[in-house]
């Protein structure tokens, strides 16, 4: 990798919260890759994608309620393998859905993904990532088509296969994520899942059971009457990606375009719903 990077590296304090909501406001920036250490977490962007004004409109770094000092690191090359590698921890679901990097031993989980995440977010780390996942293992999707759309590492979409969901359709407009779901779905011998870079523009004419966005609020609030008019009759709607004090927003969105509300899980401050159609 020639191009050089800069790491932006944070001490934040409350760290795991701070954490959490720090990642989710700069993923709307041009950054790569994010890991969480020990004191908070640091953040990397090519050099040629950092304007001087790149941290402006970062609520988190205003909020009284966090204490946040950062410094800046010219970086030539990054091995982004090893710096995962040092971080990532294996994620234990419920004690029923095990997410492990391929270095990390095997466990009797009923399932098991090995996911090599890069630059690619999800993980299972994060707070939506996991209850996404926990409201999959509480469906039966046998037989269900699907749709992961910002697929990430396209982990959902693989839980989802493992559980007997097909055909499934991966979709994330990010290239790097595109090509690690790819990656990912072969690791695990996935054979259902059909991955496509792009935005929700690639979802004319088709029609789903189940459809899995784990985004962010404004893209889903933009898309939403895109993701309802692919849902078929009974069909099942799982959104992620926002915060609580979001929900009334997302919530009249989806009643207003005729979906059901079902049940919701929250967790450290960030929510995830599901409706039916």
């Amino acid at each position: 990798m020639s191009n050089s990077y800069l790491g932006f590296h944070f001490v934040i304090e409350p760290r795991a919260l701070g954490s959490e909501i720090l990642i989710a406001e700069l993923g709307e920036k041009p950054f790569e890759s994010f890991i969480e250490t020990d004191n908070g977490c640091s953040a990397y962007i090519q050099k040629e994608l950092c304007a001087s004004d790149i941290l402006e409109g970062i609520y988190i770094l205003t909020s009284p309620e966090f204490t946040i000092t950062y410094t800046v690191e010219e970086i030539e090359q990054v091995n982004w393998n090893e710096e995962w590698e040092k971080n990532f921890e294996a994620i234990d679901v419920d004690g029923i859905c095990h997410v492990r990097a391929p270095f990390h031993p095997i466990t009797d989980a009923d399932f098991d993904i090995v996911i090599e995440p890069k630059m690619s977010f999800g993980t299972g780390h994060h707070e939506t990532t996991h209850m996404m996942i926990q409201h999959l293992l509480s469906m039966n999707v046998t037989n269900m088509k699907t749709l992961d759309m910002g697929c990430g590492t396209a982990i959902l979409a693989i839980l989802a296969e493992m559980k007997g969901a097909q055909p499934i359709d991966a979709i994330d407009i990010d290239n790097w994520c595109y090509l690690n779901s790819i990656e990912n779905a072969e690791r695990n011998n996935c054979h259902a899942i059909s991955v496509y870079e792009g935005d929700a523009s690639l979802l004319t004419d088709k029609k789903y059971d189940l459809i899995i966005a784990n985004i962010n609020r404004n893209i889903l609030l933009n898309d939403m009457q895109q993701y309802v008019d692919c849902l078929n009759p009974n069909g099942i709607l799982l959104l992620s990606g926002f915060y609580t004090e979001d929900i009334p927003f997302i919530d009249a969105s989806c009643t207003d375009k005729g979906l059901k509300y079902i049940s919701k899980l929250d967790r450290n401050n960030w929510a995830s719903l599901k409706y039916i159609n």
